[in-house]
């Protein structure tokens, strides 16, 4: 197993018994500067008339966007904390799958801000998401 699938593996095995396992975001890429995670939509992450919920859709943004600083930062000697959130929702998804690529667009030596784009099935952003993440000495 190389170093790419240990890290992935380990992501998605920290996620058991937490919210990522009960939407079933699952941990599927990563690299140097990026993260990525996937999501069924299905009546499990639906809003009453049948649609993905928004509060889903961030939990799947922020489920990508904070680990992404973590795996920026030295883990023994920091911490990553989320200290504001938004999202704007461009269209909506009924089923399928829906996938988030989390990039840092800026990494300072206490604040990374990331975005978080969400895709549908057809390649269409649903959601364009931010979040800035504070990294604290332990």
């Amino acid at each position: 197993m190389n170093s790419k699938e240990a890290t992935l593996n380990k992501l998605n095995k920290m996620c058991e018994n937490t919210l990522n396992e009960t939407l079933n975001i699952v941990y599927t890429d990563l690299g140097e500067d990026f993260l990525v995670a996937t999501m069924p939509v299905n009546s499990r992450v639906h809003q009453p008339d049948g649609i993905l919920n928004g509060g889903a859709t961030m939990a799947l943004a922020e489920s990508v966007g904070s680990p992404t600083s973590i795996l920026a930062i030295d883990q023994e000697k920091y911490a990553v904390r989320g200290i504001e959130f938004s999202a704007n929702h461009l269209r909506s998804v009924k089923s399928g799958m829906v996938t988030a690529t989390a990039r840092i667009i800026h990494k300072g030596k206490t604040i990374h801000l990331v975005e978080i784009k969400i895709i549908d099935d057809r390649n269409r952003v649903i959601s364009l998401c931010k979040i800035t993440n504070y990294i604290l000495a332990k």
